[in-house]
Protein backbone atom coordinates (compact mmCIF):
# COMPACT_ATOMS: atom_id res chain seq x y z
CA UNK A 1 0.00 0.00 0.00
CA UNK A 2 1.22 3.96 -1.24
CA UNK A 3 2.04 5.94 1.63
CA UNK A 4 -0.59 8.30 0.24
CA UNK A 5 -3.38 5.61 0.21
CA UNK A 6 -2.62 4.65 3.54
CA UNK A 7 -2.64 8.02 5.41
CA UNK A 8 -5.77 8.89 3.18
CA UNK A 9 -7.58 5.72 4.75
CA UNK A 10 -6.15 6.28 8.54
CA UNK A 11 -7.88 9.85 8.11
CA UNK A 12 -11.14 8.33 6.80
CA UNK A 13 -10.98 5.52 9.75
CA UNK A 14 -10.92 8.27 12.48
CA UNK A 15 -13.85 10.23 10.32
CA UNK A 16 -15.68 7.43 10.03
CA UNK A 17 -15.53 6.69 14.03
CA UNK A 18 -16.84 10.62 14.09
CA UNK A 19 -19.37 9.31 12.09
CA UNK A 20 -20.37 6.35 13.80
CA UNK A 21 -20.82 8.46 17.18
CA UNK A 22 -23.39 10.30 15.34
CA UNK A 23 -25.29 7.60 14.50
CA UNK A 24 -24.99 5.72 17.24
CA UNK A 25 -25.50 8.01 19.76
CA UNK A 26 -26.01 11.81 19.25
CA UNK A 27 -24.94 14.81 16.52
CA UNK A 28 -23.99 16.54 19.29
CA UNK A 29 -21.69 14.75 21.00
CA UNK A 30 -20.28 14.03 17.66
CA UNK A 31 -19.66 17.67 16.80
CA UNK A 32 -18.60 18.06 20.15
CA UNK A 33 -15.31 15.41 19.49
CA UNK A 34 -14.94 17.39 16.09
CA UNK A 35 -14.64 20.72 17.58
CA UNK A 36 -12.37 19.57 20.01
CA UNK A 37 -10.34 17.55 17.93
CA UNK A 38 -10.03 20.91 15.63
CA UNK A 39 -8.79 22.59 18.62
CA UNK A 40 -6.55 19.73 19.71
CA UNK A 41 -4.99 19.70 16.17
CA UNK A 42 -3.62 23.29 16.32
CA UNK A 43 -2.42 22.62 19.60
CA UNK A 44 -0.12 19.41 18.35
CA UNK A 45 0.90 21.49 15.31
CA UNK A 46 2.73 23.83 18.21
CA UNK A 47 3.43 20.93 19.90
CA UNK A 48 5.31 19.56 16.73
CA UNK A 49 6.97 22.90 15.53
CA UNK A 50 8.84 22.87 18.89
CA UNK A 51 9.71 19.10 19.37
CA UNK A 52 9.64 17.77 15.63
CA UNK A 53 10.98 20.55 13.94
CA UNK A 54 13.78 21.81 17.18
CA UNK A 55 13.73 19.17 19.60
CA UNK A 56 12.82 21.39 22.34
CA UNK A 57 10.59 19.62 25.04
CA UNK A 58 8.15 22.05 26.73
CA UNK A 59 6.24 20.34 28.89
CA UNK A 60 4.61 24.04 30.42
CA UNK A 61 1.96 23.53 26.69
CA UNK A 62 -0.96 24.34 29.00
CA UNK A 63 0.24 27.87 30.22
CA UNK A 64 0.40 28.93 27.00
CA UNK A 65 -3.26 27.62 26.40
CA UNK A 66 -4.22 29.24 29.59
CA UNK A 67 -2.90 32.13 28.33
CA UNK A 68 -4.70 32.14 24.86
CA UNK A 69 -7.91 32.06 27.62
CA UNK A 70 -7.03 34.96 29.35
CA UNK A 71 -6.54 36.88 26.51
CA UNK A 72 -10.00 36.67 25.43
CA UNK A 73 -11.34 37.69 28.71
CA UNK A 74 -8.94 41.05 28.21
CA UNK A 75 -9.97 41.68 24.72
CA UNK A 76 -13.24 40.70 24.17
CA UNK A 77 -14.93 40.80 27.43
CA UNK A 78 -17.06 44.41 28.47
CA UNK A 79 -15.14 46.69 30.68
CA UNK A 80 -16.12 46.53 34.72
CA UNK A 81 -17.53 49.90 35.00
CA UNK A 82 -15.85 52.27 37.46
CA UNK A 83 -13.04 49.57 37.45
CA UNK A 84 -10.50 51.64 35.31
CA UNK A 85 -11.09 54.75 37.51
CA UNK A 86 -10.92 52.78 40.81
CA UNK A 87 -7.84 50.97 40.80
CA UNK A 88 -7.02 50.07 36.26
CA UNK A 89 -4.74 52.98 35.74
CA UNK A 90 -2.59 52.35 39.54
CA UNK A 91 -1.80 48.53 38.59
CA UNK A 92 -0.90 49.92 34.80
CA UNK A 93 1.53 51.92 37.38
CA UNK A 94 2.60 49.99 39.86
CA UNK A 95 3.88 46.53 36.55
CA UNK A 96 5.62 49.39 35.21
CA UNK A 97 7.41 50.03 38.24
CA UNK A 98 8.01 46.36 38.60
CA UNK A 99 9.49 46.42 35.19
CA UNK A 100 11.88 49.47 35.57
CA UNK A 101 13.02 47.37 39.01
CA UNK A 102 13.70 44.85 36.87
CA UNK A 103 15.97 46.61 34.24
CA UNK A 104 17.45 48.96 37.03
CA UNK A 105 18.62 45.62 38.74
CA UNK A 106 19.88 44.26 35.33
CA UNK A 107 21.85 47.67 34.28
CA UNK A 108 23.49 47.57 37.66
CA UNK A 109 24.85 44.27 37.04
CA UNK A 110 25.99 44.70 33.76
CA UNK A 111 27.70 48.47 34.69
CA UNK A 112 29.13 48.06 38.06
CA UNK A 113 32.42 46.01 38.52
CA UNK A 114 31.92 42.63 39.72
CA UNK A 115 31.82 42.30 43.93
CA UNK A 116 30.17 42.62 47.13
CA UNK A 117 29.45 46.61 46.10
CA UNK A 118 27.24 44.90 43.51
CA UNK A 119 25.75 42.18 45.29
CA UNK A 120 24.45 44.99 47.61
CA UNK A 121 23.35 47.52 45.17
CA UNK A 122 21.28 44.46 42.91
CA UNK A 123 19.17 43.24 46.47
CA UNK A 124 18.69 47.08 47.61
CA UNK A 125 17.58 48.14 44.01
CA UNK A 126 15.03 44.77 43.92
CA UNK A 127 13.93 45.28 47.66
CA UNK A 128 13.19 48.87 47.22
CA UNK A 129 11.55 48.57 44.08
CA UNK A 130 9.38 45.76 45.45
CA UNK A 131 8.36 47.68 48.07
CA UNK A 132 7.51 50.44 46.04
CA UNK A 133 5.23 48.25 44.01
CA UNK A 134 3.46 46.41 46.56
CA UNK A 135 3.08 49.85 47.92
CA UNK A 136 1.50 50.88 44.52
CA UNK A 137 -0.57 47.86 43.88
CA UNK A 138 -2.31 46.46 46.70
CA UNK A 139 -4.44 48.99 47.47
CA UNK A 140 -5.63 48.67 43.51
CA UNK A 141 -6.13 45.51 43.67
CA UNK A 142 -8.97 45.98 46.84
CA UNK A 143 -10.34 48.67 45.34
CA UNK A 144 -10.67 47.02 41.97
CA UNK A 145 -11.90 43.69 43.54
CA UNK A 146 -14.60 45.68 45.91
CA UNK A 147 -16.49 46.20 42.27
CA UNK A 148 -19.79 43.90 42.33
CA UNK A 149 -17.48 40.98 43.65
CA UNK A 150 -20.81 38.57 43.25
CA UNK A 151 -21.02 39.09 39.38
CA UNK A 152 -17.78 41.27 38.50
CA UNK A 153 -14.64 42.07 41.17
CA UNK A 154 -12.39 42.08 38.09
CA UNK A 155 -10.78 44.62 35.67
CA UNK A 156 -12.62 43.65 32.42
CA UNK A 157 -12.04 43.70 29.27
CA UNK A 158 -11.76 46.43 25.44
CA UNK A 159 -15.15 44.98 24.14
CA UNK A 160 -13.63 43.98 21.15
CA UNK A 161 -14.86 41.14 18.87
CA UNK A 162 -13.80 37.91 19.66
CA UNK A 163 -12.24 36.94 16.45
CA UNK A 164 -9.83 39.23 17.44
CA UNK A 165 -8.93 37.80 20.93
CA UNK A 166 -7.28 34.65 19.41
CA UNK A 167 -4.68 36.44 17.79
CA UNK A 168 -4.09 38.74 20.85
CA UNK A 169 -3.83 34.70 22.82
CA UNK A 170 -1.30 34.18 20.05
CA UNK A 171 0.29 37.13 20.97
CA UNK A 172 0.18 37.09 24.76
CA UNK A 173 1.10 33.08 24.54
CA UNK A 174 4.25 34.57 22.20
CA UNK A 175 5.49 37.15 24.60
CA UNK A 176 5.36 35.13 27.17
CA UNK A 177 7.40 32.64 25.74
CA UNK A 178 10.02 34.92 24.56
CA UNK A 179 10.69 36.18 28.20
CA UNK A 180 10.48 32.44 29.01
CA UNK A 181 13.11 31.40 26.58
CA UNK A 182 15.44 33.81 27.48
CA UNK A 183 16.31 32.56 30.32
CA UNK A 184 15.46 29.24 29.69
CA UNK A 185 16.26 27.85 26.60
CA UNK A 186 20.52 27.41 27.90
CA UNK A 187 19.30 24.29 29.91
CA UNK A 188 19.52 20.80 29.02
CA UNK A 189 16.09 19.46 27.46
CA UNK A 190 15.36 17.67 30.55
CA UNK A 191 16.12 20.78 32.87
CA UNK A 192 14.23 22.66 30.05
CA UNK A 193 10.86 20.82 30.48
CA UNK A 194 11.11 20.72 34.42
CA UNK A 195 11.66 24.44 33.75
CA UNK A 196 8.32 24.93 31.57
CA UNK A 197 6.14 23.10 33.90
CA UNK A 198 7.43 25.11 36.44
CA UNK A 199 6.26 28.17 34.54
CA UNK A 200 2.97 26.66 33.66
CA UNK A 201 2.13 25.93 37.28
CA UNK A 202 3.21 29.94 38.06
CA UNK A 203 0.90 31.09 34.76
CA UNK A 204 -2.19 28.98 36.26
CA UNK A 205 -1.67 30.16 39.65
CA UNK A 206 -1.05 33.84 38.93
CA UNK A 207 -4.71 33.45 37.23
CA UNK A 208 -6.51 31.34 39.85
CA UNK A 209 -5.55 33.76 42.82
CA UNK A 210 -5.67 37.01 40.83
CA UNK A 211 -9.17 38.37 41.02
CA UNK A 212 -8.82 41.22 39.63
CA UNK A 213 -7.35 39.93 36.41
CA UNK A 214 -10.27 37.37 35.56
CA UNK A 215 -12.26 36.77 38.77
CA UNK A 216 -9.87 33.68 39.95
CA UNK A 217 -11.79 30.39 40.57
CA UNK A 218 -15.21 32.35 40.55
CA UNK A 219 -14.05 31.98 36.50
CA UNK A 220 -15.88 34.53 33.89
CA UNK A 221 -18.90 33.39 31.95
CA UNK A 222 -20.79 34.97 28.96
CA UNK A 223 -17.73 35.56 26.67
CA UNK A 224 -19.55 36.32 23.27
CA UNK A 225 -19.93 34.40 20.34
CA UNK A 226 -17.86 35.45 17.17
CA UNK A 227 -20.99 36.29 15.51
CA UNK A 228 -22.52 36.52 12.85
CA UNK A 229 -20.78 33.09 11.93
CA UNK A 230 -21.78 31.34 15.06
CA UNK A 231 -24.83 32.98 16.58
CA UNK A 232 -27.33 32.06 19.45
CA UNK A 233 -29.89 29.31 20.21
CA UNK A 234 -31.97 31.64 21.34
CA UNK A 235 -32.21 33.86 17.92
CA UNK A 236 -32.31 31.08 15.75
CA UNK A 237 -35.37 29.36 17.28
CA UNK A 238 -37.40 32.61 16.77
CA UNK A 239 -36.25 32.74 12.84
CA UNK A 240 -38.81 31.91 10.50
CA UNK A 241 -36.58 30.67 8.03
CA UNK A 242 -34.54 28.89 10.27
CA UNK A 243 -37.12 27.38 11.76
CA UNK A 244 -38.74 26.02 8.48
CA UNK A 245 -35.31 24.62 6.80
CA UNK A 246 -35.32 23.14 11.01
CA UNK A 247 -38.66 21.52 10.30
CA UNK A 248 -37.40 20.13 6.70
CA UNK A 249 -34.59 18.24 8.19
CA UNK A 250 -37.35 16.96 10.82
CA UNK A 251 -34.88 18.35 13.66
CA UNK A 252 -36.63 20.18 16.52
CA UNK A 253 -35.73 23.79 16.80
CA UNK A 254 -34.34 23.06 20.18
CA UNK A 255 -31.43 20.51 18.63
CA UNK A 256 -31.13 22.13 15.20
CA UNK A 257 -30.47 25.57 17.08
CA UNK A 258 -27.47 23.56 19.45
CA UNK A 259 -26.11 21.97 15.93
CA UNK A 260 -26.22 24.82 14.17
CA UNK A 261 -23.84 26.68 16.83
CA UNK A 262 -22.00 23.98 16.72
CA UNK A 263 -21.58 23.36 13.19
CA UNK A 264 -20.77 27.49 13.13
CA UNK A 265 -17.74 26.98 15.35
CA UNK A 266 -16.74 24.13 13.09
CA UNK A 267 -16.23 25.47 10.36
CA UNK A 268 -13.78 28.62 11.91
CA UNK A 269 -11.90 25.93 13.60
CA UNK A 270 -11.43 24.30 10.40
CA UNK A 271 -10.40 27.48 8.60
CA UNK A 272 -7.80 28.44 11.21
CA UNK A 273 -6.63 24.51 11.13
CA UNK A 274 -6.18 24.68 7.50
CA UNK A 275 -4.16 28.11 7.50
CA UNK A 276 -2.04 27.29 10.17
CA UNK A 277 -1.38 23.73 8.82
CA UNK A 278 -0.47 25.30 5.56
CA UNK A 279 2.01 27.64 6.87
CA UNK A 280 3.50 24.73 9.21
CA UNK A 281 4.09 23.13 6.12
CA UNK A 282 5.20 25.50 3.60
CA UNK A 283 7.94 26.47 7.17
CA UNK A 284 9.41 22.72 6.83
CA UNK A 285 9.77 22.74 3.13
CA UNK A 286 11.61 26.17 3.46
CA UNK A 287 15.46 26.48 4.05
CA UNK A 288 14.47 27.77 7.18
CA UNK A 289 12.70 24.41 8.27
CA UNK A 290 15.65 22.49 6.96
CA UNK A 291 17.50 24.61 9.14
CA UNK A 292 15.46 23.82 12.18
CA UNK A 293 15.76 19.72 11.56
CA UNK A 294 19.86 20.40 10.79
CA UNK A 295 19.54 21.78 14.43
CA UNK A 296 17.75 19.20 15.48
CA UNK A 297 19.82 16.40 14.45
CA UNK A 298 22.95 17.79 15.35
CA UNK A 299 23.50 20.84 17.18
CA UNK A 300 27.07 20.78 17.07
CA UNK A 301 27.37 20.18 13.50
CA UNK A 302 24.77 23.37 12.63
CA UNK A 303 26.64 25.57 14.92
CA UNK A 304 29.72 25.11 13.60
CA UNK A 305 28.37 25.79 10.33
CA UNK A 306 27.93 29.30 11.40
CA UNK A 307 24.48 28.57 12.85
CA UNK A 308 22.99 30.49 15.68
CA UNK A 309 21.22 27.52 17.43
CA UNK A 310 20.17 29.28 20.97
CA UNK A 311 18.34 32.68 18.16
CA UNK A 312 16.74 29.54 16.19
CA UNK A 313 15.49 27.75 19.14
CA UNK A 314 14.01 30.83 20.71
CA UNK A 315 12.02 31.52 17.17
CA UNK A 316 10.60 27.95 16.98
CA UNK A 317 10.16 28.25 21.05
CA UNK A 318 7.91 31.44 19.85
CA UNK A 319 5.84 30.47 17.44
CA UNK A 320 5.19 26.84 18.41
CA UNK A 321 4.08 28.63 21.76
CA UNK A 322 1.89 31.27 19.94
CA UNK A 323 0.39 28.24 18.12
CA UNK A 324 -1.10 27.15 21.16
CA UNK A 325 -2.19 30.43 22.62
CA UNK A 326 -4.53 30.62 19.77
CA UNK A 327 -6.04 27.11 20.20
CA UNK A 328 -6.43 28.14 23.77
CA UNK A 329 -8.43 31.37 22.91
CA UNK A 330 -10.23 29.51 20.72
CA UNK A 331 -11.21 26.32 23.19
CA UNK A 332 -12.49 29.71 26.05
CA UNK A 333 -14.95 31.17 23.40
CA UNK A 334 -15.99 27.44 22.60
CA UNK A 335 -16.55 27.08 26.42
CA UNK A 336 -18.41 30.74 26.81
CA UNK A 337 -16.31 30.92 29.88
CA UNK A 338 -12.97 31.14 31.39
CA UNK A 339 -12.45 28.56 33.87
CA UNK A 340 -8.51 28.57 35.26
CA UNK A 341 -9.10 25.23 37.81
CA UNK A 342 -9.96 23.30 34.47
CA UNK A 343 -6.19 24.07 33.05
CA UNK A 344 -4.04 20.92 34.67
CA UNK A 345 -0.90 21.26 32.99
CA UNK A 346 0.74 17.43 33.67
CA UNK A 347 -2.62 16.03 32.54
CA UNK A 348 -3.42 17.86 29.27
CA UNK A 349 0.08 18.32 28.70
CA UNK A 350 0.54 14.54 28.47
CA UNK A 351 -2.19 13.70 26.53
CA UNK A 352 -1.23 16.90 23.64
CA UNK A 353 2.00 15.08 23.70
CA UNK A 354 0.29 11.68 23.40
CA UNK A 355 -1.26 13.07 20.03
CA UNK A 356 2.33 14.45 18.60
CA UNK A 357 3.90 11.16 19.37
CA UNK A 358 1.08 8.58 18.31
CA UNK A 359 0.51 10.88 15.43
CA UNK A 360 4.15 11.39 13.88
CA UNK A 361 6.51 13.45 15.36
CA UNK A 362 8.26 15.90 13.19
CA UNK A 363 4.76 15.72 10.69
CA UNK A 364 2.47 18.36 10.69
CA UNK A 365 -0.40 15.48 8.98
CA UNK A 366 0.70 12.74 11.87
CA UNK A 367 0.13 15.21 14.76
CA UNK A 368 -3.37 16.24 12.91
CA UNK A 369 -4.32 12.52 12.92
CA UNK A 370 -3.23 11.75 16.74
CA UNK A 371 -4.69 14.37 17.51
CA UNK A 372 -8.13 13.17 15.88
CA UNK A 373 -7.29 9.81 16.92
CA UNK A 374 -6.74 10.61 20.59
CA UNK A 375 -9.55 12.95 21.35
CA UNK A 376 -11.80 10.77 19.99
CA UNK A 377 -10.44 8.01 22.22
CA UNK A 378 -10.46 10.28 25.51
CA UNK A 379 -14.29 11.21 25.09
CA UNK A 380 -15.71 7.72 24.37
CA UNK A 381 -12.99 5.27 26.15
CA UNK A 382 -15.04 5.88 29.47
CA UNK A 383 -18.28 5.03 28.00
CA UNK A 384 -17.05 2.02 26.11
CA UNK A 385 -15.59 1.12 29.24
CA UNK A 386 -18.45 0.98 31.26
CA UNK A 387 -20.54 -0.52 28.83
CA UNK A 388 -18.28 -3.15 28.70
CA UNK A 389 -17.79 -3.44 32.44
CA UNK A 390 -21.60 -3.67 33.06
CA UNK A 391 -21.22 -6.87 29.89
CA UNK A 392 -18.64 -8.40 31.81
CA UNK A 393 -20.33 -8.51 34.82
CA UNK A 394 -24.03 -8.70 33.86
CA UNK A 395 -23.94 -12.72 34.93
CA UNK A 396 -23.03 -11.73 38.39
CA UNK A 397 -24.94 -10.58 41.66
CA UNK A 398 -25.72 -7.88 42.30
CA UNK A 399 -24.30 -6.82 45.39
CA UNK A 400 -21.02 -8.44 44.54
CA UNK A 401 -18.00 -6.52 45.62
CA UNK A 402 -16.02 -7.88 42.42
CA UNK A 403 -19.17 -6.53 40.22
CA UNK A 404 -19.10 -3.53 42.15
CA UNK A 405 -14.93 -3.05 41.73
CA UNK A 406 -15.31 -3.84 38.26
CA UNK A 407 -17.98 -1.00 37.53
CA UNK A 408 -16.15 1.51 39.03
CA UNK A 409 -12.46 0.75 37.40
CA UNK A 410 -14.39 2.03 34.29
CA UNK A 411 -13.66 5.67 35.59
CA UNK A 412 -10.13 4.45 34.92
CA UNK A 413 -10.17 3.09 31.72
CA UNK A 414 -9.19 6.45 29.68
CA UNK A 415 -5.52 6.96 31.14
CA UNK A 416 -5.02 3.45 30.80
CA UNK A 417 -6.07 3.10 27.72
CA UNK A 418 -3.72 6.18 27.08
CA UNK A 419 -0.80 4.41 27.90
CA UNK A 420 -1.37 1.05 26.16
CA UNK A 421 -1.79 3.06 23.14
CA UNK A 422 1.37 4.65 23.93
CA UNK A 423 3.37 1.68 24.23
CA UNK A 424 1.73 -0.42 21.30
CA UNK A 425 2.52 2.45 18.83
CA UNK A 426 6.06 2.88 20.14
CA UNK A 427 6.48 -0.61 20.05
CA UNK A 428 5.24 -1.62 16.31
CA UNK A 429 5.60 1.78 14.70
CA UNK A 430 7.63 4.05 17.01
CA UNK A 431 8.15 6.78 14.54
CA UNK A 432 4.07 7.50 14.25
CA UNK A 433 1.37 6.15 12.25
CA UNK A 434 2.24 9.22 9.84
CA UNK A 435 6.20 9.09 10.53
CA UNK A 436 8.41 12.28 9.61
CA UNK A 437 9.82 11.56 5.99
Amino acid sequence: MSEPVKNTLLFAVVAGLILLTGFTQSWNTAILILNMGLISAIMAIGVNLQWGFAGLFNVGVMGFVALGGLAVVLVSTPPTPGAWVAGGYGIVLSLLLGAATVVAAVLVATKMPKGRMQTLTIIAVLLVGFFVYRAVFDPNVAAIEAIDPAIAGNIGGLNLPVLLAWPAGGLLAAGAAWLIGKTALGLRSDYLAIATLGIAEIIIAVMKNEDWLARGVKNVYGIPRPSPVVGYEVDLQQDPAFLARADWFGLDPITASTLSVKLGYSLLFMIVLLVLLWMAQMALKSPWGRMMRAIRDNEVAAEAMGKDVTRRHLQIFVLGSAVCGIAGAMMTTLDGQLTPSAYQPLRFTFLVWVMVIVGGSGNNFGAVLGAFLIWFLWVQVEPIGLWLMSLITSGMPDGSWLKAHLIDSAAHMRLFTMGLILLIVLRFSPRGLIPEK
